[in-house]
């Protein structure tokens, strides 16, 4: 018997048992269907966290101060932007505060900052203009817009030149912010920023926990840590009392963790091909049981050992191939959904999917050779007596 003619039997066997052989094939459906619908999630998280890294630019550092007995201030930090392969630098104070704008409020992030935030951070001005040292020096009442938030306090109205009030006390808008999107869990785009003078007087504090530096170039970056270090190093005795990271140092451990998460889900997820794989054997040791009369025909008029072999192998590997493919689909689709879902992004990978579904192929004839061996050893005289 040729192959043609093996797969056209094993072909007619599954239809005449559709229920069953669906049956069968769900464990291998739901394997591939999630073992590509979880990496398709997880690398498309991987990226999302390199693209947000990346867009605040590859010199970028990050300076924590969890030390709070000793104040840093802005002598210290004028310090830190001398020390070697350092660009620039800008103090980060953060709060929360409500703004009003008639009837509309809106609670939102408030930072306030020097001008060198905007370079640094890569932000850019849509209408007027950002935070000046004019204003940082004489603590000037000024605030600069993220995009969605002049939209919820102005609507379709410009702001510039307009009044809001912070918690109580009137600002002028001389700035907004073109929309950047989110970006490691927070948001320019729904934030207001002000002078850092400013800010240390609204928020009700006179210290620097957090600054951003800019190194000179990527390639600067580690002379520019250990320049920064160096100077913390003068106010704090403990490294511990601060943390000094780049972006680099962010995705990379950023990218471990997701890329672990994924690999982890993908090995539970692969575990139920092997439970498909088993439902395979499962099915097609009770097919041999019920065909025994027809196999001990088929030996009597001339099939070799080989030859039914083959088909039972043919009808186990069939049977994988296309819950793999059924899995395939329903993984790309349910990968989908969750992007529309949740808004993330998902990545699909073509050798992914081309190896989950040669995987299934495998498993099907890993598990269909022992009841194909099975099959091939009837002796076919006692096989013909069976009813």
């Amino acid at each position: 018997m040729n192959l043609f003619t093996s797969i056209k039997m094993a072909a007619r066997n599954i239809r005449g048992n559709k229920m069953r052989s669906f049956l069968t094939m769900l464990g291998i459906i739901i394997g591939v269907s999630s073992v590509i619908a979880l990496l398709a999630i997880g690398q498309g998280s991987s990226k999302s966290v390199t693209d947000s890294v990346n867009s605040l630019g590859t010199n970028l550092i990050t300076v924590n101060i969890t030390n709070t007995d000793t104040h840093f201030t802005m002598d210290n930090l004028k310090e830190v932007k001398q020390a070697t392969g350092v660009k620039s630098v800008a103090p980060v104070l953060s709060g929360r505060s409500t703004l009003r704008n008639g009837s509309t409020n809106s609670q939102v992030s408030v930072t306030g900052t020097t001008s060198s935030y905007l370079s640094i951070r890569q932000l850019t001005v849509k209408q007027g203009r950002f935070v000046s040292s004019l204003d940082e020096k004489f603590r000037q009442k000024i605030v600069v817009l993220g995009s969605d938030l002049a939209t919820t306090l102005f609507e379709n109205e410009s702001p510039i030149d307009k009044k809001v009030l912070i918690d109580g006390e009137s600002y002028l808008v001389v700035g907004v912010l073109n929309s950047k999107g989110g970006s490691m869990g927070s948001s320019s785009d729904d934030a207001a920023f002000l002078p850092f003078s400013t800010a240390q007087r609204l928020i009700g504090t006179t210290y620097i926990t957090q600054f951003y530096a800019q190194a000179e170039s990527q390639d600067s970056v580690n002379w520019a840590m250990a320049g920064i270090s160096r100077v913390l190093s003068q106010t704090y005795s403990d490294s511990d009392d601060y943390s000094v990271v780049n972006q680099q140092d962010v995705m990379e451990a950023m990218s471990s963790v997701t890329s672990t998460m994924t690999m982890l889900l993908a090995g539970i997820a692969g575990i139920s091909l092997l439970v498909g794989g088993i439902g395979i054997m499962n099915i097609m040791l009770v097919s041999v049981t019920e065909r025994t009369r027809e196999i001990g025909i088929r030996k009597a008029i001339g099939a070799k050992r080989k030859d039914i072999m083959l088909q039972f192998l043919i009808e186990a590997a069939v049977l994988s191939m296309l819950g793999g493919l059924c899995g395939v689909g329903i993984g790309i689709l349910a990968a989908k959904i969750y992007a529309l879902a949740v808004g993330g992004t998902i990545v699909y990978s073509l050798p992914i999917m081309a190896a989950a579904f040669l995987f299934s192929a495998v498993v099907g004839i890993v598990f269909g050779v022992f009841p194909a061996y099975k099959a091939s050893k009837l002796n076919p005289i006692e096989a013909l007596r069976m009813e």
